[in-house]
């Protein structure tokens, strides 16, 4: 990284780091609607070792890295909330887009060292639509801790994707949002979205691409359907497409 990108991502580090460690303190009263929020989906049992997950890869990044993909998923479920793991995209999504981005070199980008992973809120669920429960049924502290760290995340990656741009020498870092369903008409993550929107101009906007998300296989299936349709289109310019395609969508 440049000296003004590493700069701008040490700032976000360290802002995010702090904040994650305040919501935590909710960690007693999560726990328990968490827990109830598994429970009544039926998701079989597991260890809850963090309410609030900070990505510690964040950690180990240092300016000799090349941050060239931000990757903005849901909320951190199961493995990301483990002890012993506590990053990012660590399950069956995220080894769904390790693979992706394995298949198709000409990207260049290493999905573990060139991509900074990072959620709409750090607020762990097994599955995202449990945030619903934890809203619905949460003190008002819970409550306002959800939307506050949907705002501030926002925010956050924002600023950091504007001092990356600000400081690009050999690439322009681009952002993917990947998963949209919560970002429509009384989705989970409204505050995320209009915060997210407001906080770019439009010369920045242009770096950021919506996918659907690479659970499920949603995002292959979608991006086979549209090489289908367009044979002859190189993948650089078929992603580039269809993140336009679903930011209009869903940013209309």
């Amino acid at each position: 990284m440049t000296t003004i990108q590493w700069n701008a991502f040490q700032k976000f580090r360290e802002e995010y780091r702090e904040l994650c460690f305040s919501w935590n303190k909710n960690e007693k009263e999560l726990f328990v609607l968490q827990k109830e929020a598994a429970d009544l989906k039926k998701v079989p049992p597991y260890k809850l070792d963090t309410a609030v997950v900070y990505n510690q890869v964040y950690d180990s990044i240092t300016q000799n890295d090349e941050i060239k993909l931000i990757v903005i998923g849901d909320n951190p479920g199961k493995e990301e909330q483990m002890a012993e793991k506590r990053s990012y995209l660590v399950g069956q999504a995220g080894r769904i887009a390790q693979g992706f981005f394995s298949r198709n070199q000409e990207l260049g980008i290493d999905f573990r060292k060139n991509a900074l992973i990072m959620n709409k809120t750090p607020v762990h669920t097994a599955k995202t639509d449990q945030l619903k429960y934890l809203l619905k049924n949460g003190s008002q502290e819970v409550v306002d801790l959800i939307h506050e760290s949907q705002k501030k995340c926002a925010g956050l990656i924002a600023d950091l994707h504007a001092g990356l741009l600000k400081g690009a020498e050999d690439y322009e870092t681009e952002v993917w949002l990947v998963g949209y369903s919560e970002l429509r008409k009384n989705g989970i993550f409204q505050d995320f979205k209009e915060t997210f929107r407001n906080s770019y101009n439009a010369q920045n906007w242009e770096h950021v691409m919506v996918f659907q998300h690479f659970s499920m296989n949603c995002f292959t299936k979608d991006l086979k359907e549209f090489t289908l349709r367009n044979p002859n289109v190189p993948l650089r310019e078929s992603l580039s497409l269809i993140g336009r395609l679903h930011r209009e969508e869903i940013f209309q």
